[in-house]
């Protein structure tokens, strides 16, 4: 079965990181340039990397759904939820810091603690927290009894712990606007995450053969799904076009918007294109994971911009 190498999916996870990684730094960084003066929480950068891992647990778990030659990869699964973990923890004590205005390095662990107990968006940070490690946990044994494991488990999981901070932001507050918010979080994951899984787990050209025209009927509805939640939760935001130049919070969404755009026409090249040969066989592997990585950077890139739409005034 496909997934189960793992010296070379390793060696895939990090280079692929090498590339993922800056890309969302580059996203909040230019969401930063564009906020300005209007103000933006410095935790953004951080979220954008943890929305990152999460999407990519997602993927990973999603694999076998979406092919059944596709085993679970609970090795890398172990490893980026790992860093998913690790990533919330961090992101949890930064929110702490900037609530009780101190640097983070000086956040006393009673500091810590207070938030998390009597804070509403602690408590939320916490359950995620709770979640990711979950899925690692939950991970590491399964890569020793693979037999004995479920991958829905990690899936349900992995989706309530990255919906659970959509869900009950600001959009919550509007008519269904909790399900829109849940649904452009998951279809974004599905979208970028398993074709990050796809880049990381295979191998051959006959494997892209098999599995890239499933996963592209899996992308066009997410695209459709993030686009026009996003319309959404940009008019009930934003309540109008002017503020799409006049404040900072609108010109990063247009830039998201424009990006977003890109990769719309992207994908529709991609199916009229990389599909179809890589289904005749007609394409090498290596073609199509330059691809699929190039892709998955700029999604990479709208990720950041996403983070720090999350946490600008």
């Amino acid at each position: 079965m496909v997934g189960q190498a793992s010296g070379g999916s390793s060696t895939a996870l990090r280079s692929i990181l090498l590339l993922v990684v800056p890309a969302a730094l580059l996203g909040a960084g230019l969401a930063w340039a564009l906020a300005a003066p209007d103000p933006m929480e410095g935790e953004a950068p951080l979220r954008a990397l943890a929305d990152c891992a999460g999407a990519t647990v997602i993927g990973l778990a999603a694999l076998p759904r979406l092919h059944r030659r596709l085993a679970p990869p609970w090795k890398q699964l172990t490893v980026v939820a790992g860093i998913w973990t690790a990533l919330e923890f961090a992101l949890l004590a930064c929110e702490a810091a900037a609530v009780v205005d101190v640097r983070v390095t000086r956040l006393s662990p009673a500091e810590f603690g207070a938030y998390i107990a009597h804070s509403s968006s602690g408590q939320i940070g916490v359950a995620i927290l709770i979640g990711a490690a979950v899925v690692a946990g939950y991970s590491g044994l399964a890569y020793r009894r693979p037999d004995r494991a479920a991958i829905e488990l990690v899936l349900m999981f992995a989706a309530v712990a990255l919906e659970l901070r959509p869900i009950t932001g600001h959009m919550s507050q509007q008519m269904l606007g909790a399900v829109f918010g849940a649904m452009h979080v998951l279809a974004a994951a599905v979208w970028f995450g398993v074709l990050l899984a796809l880049a990381l787990v295979l191998r051959t050209r006959g494997e892209w053969a098999e599995v890239l025209p499933r996963y592209s009927s899996w992308a066009l509805p997410a695209v459709v799904a993030v686009t026009v939640s996003g319309v959404i939760n940009a008019l009930v935001k934003l309540g109008g076009l002017a503020p799409l130049v006049d404040t900072g919070y609108g010109r990063i969404l247009l830039a998201k918007a424009v990006l977003l755009a890109g990769l719309i026409v992207l994908g529709w090249w991609w199916r009229r294109t990389w599909v179809p040969v890589a289904a005749d066989h007609r394409m090498s592997a290596e073609s199509s994971l330059r691809r699929a990585v190039c892709e998955v950077i700029v999604i990479a890139v709208v990720f950041g911009l996403a983070a720090a739409l999350s946490v600008t005034a």
